[in-house]
């Protein structure tokens, strides 16, 4: 009986903390189809004409282009950065080995503005770099590289190890069999880290605004926007289409990520 009583207990807590946290993203596709610039209830009527609004702005297109551009950049050079770094330090034993993993770790704990602000500042003092969209992608390369190492890691760590020392026993070199044992093996892991880099490079704000320079990312675009209310409406239609892409791709990662992991189980 108690242990029941704990997990009905543990059950409701979670019940009210996922409303609590999700329940005001979850307004927003309500908001979105409300026929008035004002958010209220009870709402003034039913429209699709923000989605239409948002459809045939010039300049909210130019920045969704520029993070979808900025978010396979990242996606694919995180992935590449992650997946090196996952089979080094699940395959081979080196001194400082957890010191290594903390290190490339750091993004995850280190507040997003003193990255920026130290990133900023070796751009444009040291380095003498133009602020564009290419600072900003390097900026999203060192906060995803992180996620995408540890995705990479659950999905590198304890497969058979056996099966890269039969294809190097039987001749082929060490890349040959990186491509054709290794890498199919990590597939759903590298496809869910592509997934959660872009969805992590696409949604990210802070980084982006202290390097953006004259380029405008998604993000910085939203936000902009929020200061005149006229075009409140239209910035709650596209919020309302990233959360619903953001759900669907982050959502199909981690489903990837798992098969994988739980793959490992059955002889993969």
């Amino acid at each position: 009986m108690k242990s029941r009583f704990r997990v009905d207990l543990l059950l409701i807590y979670a019940v009210v903390y996922m409303a609590f946290i999700y329940a005001p993203v979850l307004l927003l596709p309500l908001f979105s189809f409300n026929d008035s610039i004002y958010i209220s209830f009870p709402l003034k009527g039913f429209t699709f004409q923000w989605y239409e609004q948002m459809a045939n702005n010039p300049a909210l297109l130019s920045a969704l282009r520029a993070s979808i551009e900025v978010g396979i950049v990242v996606s694919v050079i995180s992935t590449a950065i992650g997946l090196l770094a996952a089979k080094a330090v699940t395959k081979y034993v080196f001194p400082g080995k957890v010191p290594i993993i903390g290190f490339i770790s750091l993004p995850l704990v280190v507040p997003y503005i003193f990255l920026a602000i130290a990133l900023l500042t070796i751009a444009r003092r040291y380095l003498d770099l133009e602020l564009s969209l290419w600072t900003i992608g390097a900026s999203h390369v060192l906060a995803c590289a992180p996620f995408a190492m540890l995705v990479l890691m659950s999905r590198l760590e304890g497969f058979d190890k056996n099966l890269e020392e039969a294809s190097l026993d039987l001749g082929e070199s060490g890349w040959s069999t990186f491509w054709r044992i290794t890498f199919p093996l990590a597939l759903p892991g590298v496809v869910a880290s592509l997934l959660l880099c872009f969805t992590i490079s696409f949604d990210e704000y802070l980084l982006a605004a202290f390097l953006a320079g004259n380029e405008t990312t998604l993000p910085l675009y939203i936000f902009s926007q929020l200061r005149f209310p006229n075009k409140l409406p239209g910035t709650l239609a596209l919020g309302s289409c990233i959360l619903v892409v953001s759900f669907v791709i982050v959502t199909f990662s981690e489903w990837l990520r798992r098969r994988g992991v739980e793959g490992k189980g059955v002889g993969i």
